[in-house]
């Protein structure tokens, strides 16, 4: 308890009270968790868009290779995340497999800019949100969905109208903890976007570059900041995930 504790009651000592709000408000840390919520947030509907129907696939429906579907969906949570933000250059970069014919059909480069990072973030945090929902899809009584078909429903309505609102809060669940994720992603992001304040410095980056200019009181302000997200998180799901068994 004490290894865990003490580095994170260590930010709360040292923290610099007194100027707190000051630096608080201050234009980049502004700048910097504005961007922060709104790329974690565009980068978590993206995760919904395409994580509830992949979730979807590897809890009901048996079809070759869905072990190995479910491995590589689970890599970017071992992988280290600099790693992963290579990967996503060799592929959408402006000579990558697909940033090649992106840039040359419709001119868009992904690549450093505020879109790079919210694919960064998604590509970080997708699996967190594809296992809680696989696992309250395979943790839903499947006899309310055999109900809804015996009574003429369509897959799309039973789907809509009973598998989502049975599973619905595994998929908040599910979200939160993406948006969180994506929230505090650093490797991936200064890889594959770089670090422009305003454009795609996030709060990780931000706090990075504040502690390599020395400013010490001021990195720990912003990581304040994340630290009181993250407990947050964590007492909102508390039911959910630690009262669990």
């Amino acid at each position: 308890m004490a290894f865990l504790v003490l580095p994170l009651a260590g930010l709360v000592v040292r923290a610099p009270w007194a100027t707190l709000w000051q630096r608080l408000t201050e234009p980049g840390a502004l700048t910097a968790l504005r961007l922060s919520l709104q790329t974690a947030t565009v980068a978590t509907v993206l995760c919904l868009v395409l994580g509830v129907p992949l979730a979807w696939l590897l809890a009901r429906v048996e079809f070759p290779g869905r072990r190995v579907v479910r491995a590589l969906v689970t890599v970017p949570l071992v992988l280290p995340p600099v790693v992963g933000g290579v990967a996503l250059l060799l592929v959408f970069g402006r000579k990558g497999l697909l940033g090649a014919w992106l840039d040359a059909t419709f001119g868009v480069t992904l690549p450093f800019t505020t879109t790079g990072v919210v694919v960064a973030e998604a590509f970080v945090a997708m699996p967190f949100l594809v296992i809680a929902v696989e696992g309250a899809l395979r943790g839903a009584d499947t006899r309310f969905e055999e109900a809804a078909a015996t009574l003429g429903a369509g897959r799309w309505t039973t789907f809509t109208h009973v598998t989502l609102p049975l599973v619905a809060p595994g998929i908040a669940a599910g979200g939160v903890l993406c948006w969180a994720r994506a929230l505090g992603e650093f490797g991936a992001t200064i890889t594959f976007a770089g670090n422009y304040p305003g454009i795609t410095q996030t709060m990780p980056l931000a706090v990075y570059q504040t502690m390599e200019g020395g400013d010490l009181s001021g990195a720990v302000v912003l990581s304040l900041i994340l630290l009181a997200v993250s407990v947050t998180i964590l007492a909102a799901l508390r039911d959910k995930w630690i009262t669990q068994g």
